[in-house]
């Protein structure tokens, strides 16, 4: 599937992502985050893994798109992190 990360055109397949990510270590988790296999890693580690980006040049939104449309779950920022970002006056 050709996808656009970072304004470079990619062209990736779900197993391509998978054997990417084999013998990667998952960083914790803290904001949006992809199920690959049985291990659960950050978008933001697998878009610079799968790209070799630099993590700045892209959004967590592009990779969780071009995830999600190769079959991938994705999911949410975890509630505890959800509740650290909101500004303190709400």
């Amino acid at each position: 599937m050709r996808c656009v990360i970072a304004r470079f055109p990619f062209d990736l397949t779900k197993s391509e992502v998978e054997q990417s990510m084999e013998g990667v270590k998952p960083e914790p988790v803290t904001g949006v985050s992809v199920t690959i296999g049985r291990r659960t890693f950050p978008v933001m580690q697998v878009g610079e893994v799968i790209t070799k980006q630099d993590r700045r040049d892209f959004t967590s939104g592009e990779v969780r798109r071009a995830l999600t449309r190769l079959g991938f779950v994705c999911h949410d920022a975890p509630a505890a992190v959800q509740a650290e970002a909101r500004p303190m006056w709400e």
